[in-house]
């Protein structure tokens, strides 16, 4: 144990000096002249005891401020802090997204299986930071990162194809991707990962861009996972940006194909803890507690058991 401030440690010599004279070190005790002194009396040794004992009672008292005063401090052992991932969800929100899609709900579509699959996954992401951007011709950054992932889950109903402006139609996968890296790149601490989900070809993916895109994102640390929900193979273009990226692409047929890639994606990226500091912490609570006991056992002396010269 240490303490803040050392030199009030130095005050403690009042307190003992108190005991001291307390005791009768100093001035020899209280001696007053009565006409008993002559007196025979009967040794009482442990009634002696108790008085001395509630004499010291409050320069014991004064020694326990003193202490608190110190300001008492312990080293708490480091902690793990967990690594921050920052995900960015890059969603496909052209009119195709309103197509039906199997997942046991009459009324679901890709969409709809979409964000049911992403609220999922952003419950399992607790202390990592998500966004969300969506896309079809042109890109709204629709949610910041934030570590409040119940976000996610709010923004469903406003980001439904059947709502959002016919500028978003269309698919231009590498115009939404290079978006979102320029927002993982503004961020000072934190992995930084991509999810997108689409459900079309997109032609801003050929003759190479795919590729030429990947290595940017690779060379900035950016992983990328893509996920096709549009049923079929995957487009290459999706393979061309994801994989070498360390990430991968999937196909989702239905919902629960859907789930299962995002428990994929989940273990693969999984949360990292890293050692943290030391952290010094007051620790005056057992000192308190001393403290109000010998204060209440001196409240309880003054009713009987003090010092009296008759």
């Amino acid at each position: 144990m240490t303490f803040a401030h050392a030199w009030v440690l130095l005050l403690l010599v009042i307190p003992a000096l108190m005991a001291i004279a307390e005791l009768g070190g100093l001035v020899g005790g209280r001696r007053v002249a009565l006409p008993l002194d002559l007196a025979t009396k009967r040794s009482r040794p442990v009634l002696g005891a108790l008085l001395r004992g509630a004499g010291v009672l409050p320069a014991t008292v004064l020694a326990v401020v003193l202490l608190i005063l110190a300001g008492p401090q312990i080293v708490n052992p480091p902690k793990e802090v967990r690594s921050l991932t920052n995900i960015e969800i890059v969603l496909d929100v052209s009119g195709s997204m309103s197509a039906r899609f199997p997942s046991g709900k009459a009324e679901a579509t890709r969409y709809t299986a979409a964000m049911d699959a992403i609220t999922a996954f952003a419950a399992q992401r607790t202390g990592d930071a998500a966004g969300l951007t969506i896309f079809g011709n042109e890109v709204l950054r629709w949610l910041p990162l934030t570590k409040d992932l119940r976000a996610i889950k709010n923004a469903a109903p406003f980001v439904d194809p059947s709502k959002v402006p016919p500028e978003l139609g269309g698919t231009r996968v590498a115009h939404a991707v290079k978006y979102a890296h320029q927002v993982l790149v503004n961020q000072p601490t934190g992995d930084r990962l991509i999810v997108l989900l689409t459900d079309g070809e997109s032609p801003d993916l050929s003759g190479g861009a795919g590729i030429e895109l990947a290595n940017q994102l690779k060379a900035d640390g950016v992983v990328v996972y893509a996920i096709n929900v549009g049923g079929g193979q995957a487009p290459q273009g999706l393979a061309d940006v994801a994989i070498p990226t360390g990430g991968g692409v999937f196909n989702a047929t239905d919902a629960n194909s859907l789930s299962g890639v995002f428990t994929h994606i989940n273990a693969m990226q999984p949360a990292r803890v890293k050692q943290g500091a030391s952290e010094v912490v007051t620790n005056a609570t057992p000192f308190v507690i001393a403290g109000l006991i010998l204060l209440g056992l001196h409240q309880m002396c003054l009713f009987g058991l003090r010092f009296t010269p008759w």
